[in-house]
């Protein structure tokens, strides 16, 4: 069943002689329950697009389709709803409020869509987190890999149809980076979960059900794995 749905997307920032275009015209889908990995160099539009496909930027021109919802046809306040309900981002950078502690962080969402917290779902995400200890914890007192397990609690408390990872790992090391990947690839499969990540660690895209290739605002490659490959 196709979840998203990307049509003719381009992004063009500036004008005449400092034009920049990074998305040119951009097309694909991605099923429910699919997990991709989007790889280019630096400056492809691999941030870009990501950013659209949350809601976050609007696009020059083209349309982005959630669950068959025309996601751009909505106003600044549905957009906010959109990004609150349907998407999932994590992001570098953690993002967290340096004044709320762990349990906080991750409601935060939820309750600014004026809505009760699932509290079976937190406590069930916190173990998988492996955060139990932490939960009173405020960011500061937390390791990088921790920080970055809070980040993708909050994207998952609203049980998003797709989840958006922009390097997710950037920022850590190699065991942090394989404890996060394998909790991204868990919420994955255990929600049923649309999973899309930038990453520029070949080893996470190759674990991937299938690779975009983006260069120069272009895809240039679009090539679903192998059992046998991804098991490399």
């Amino acid at each position: 069943m196709e979840i998203l749905k990307v049509e003719n997307l381009s992004k063009i920032y500036g004008k005449g002689n400092n034009e920049v275009k990074a998305l040119d015209n951009i097309s694909f889908s991605v099923e429910k329950g699919e997990f991709v990995a989007i790889i280019g160099p630096s400056g492809s539009g691999k941030s870009t697009l990501i950013h659209i496909l949350g809601g976050v930027d609007r696009p020059s021109s083209g349309k982005v389709f959630m669950n068959g919802q025309d996601v751009y046809s909505q106003n600044e306040e549905q957009l906010a709803i959109f990004r609150r309900r349907q998407v999932g981002l994590i992001y570098q950078f953690y993002n967290l409020i340096p004044v709320l502690d762990v349990v906080e962080n991750m409601t935060l969402p939820i309750l600014l869509d004026g809505r009760e917290v699932n509290k079976e779902h937190l406590e069930e995400l916190i173990k998988i987190l492996k955060l139990d200890e932490r939960r009173n914890n405020l960011p500061n007192q937390l390791s990088g890999g921790q920080q970055q397990r809070v980040s993708i609690g909050r994207a998952l408390m609203n049980a998003p149809a797709v989840v958006l990872a922009d390097e997710p790992t950037g920022n850590l090391d190699s065991k942090n980076s394989h404890e996060i990947v394998e909790l991204l690839k868990y919420s994955n499969k255990k929600y049923n979960q649309t999973l899309i990540i930038i990453t520029h660690d070949e080893s996470i895209a190759l674990q991937a059900d299938r690779i975009i290739s983006i260069e120069d605002g272009h895809i240039v490659k679009d090539e679903r794995m192998t059992n046998t490959r991804k098991a490399v």
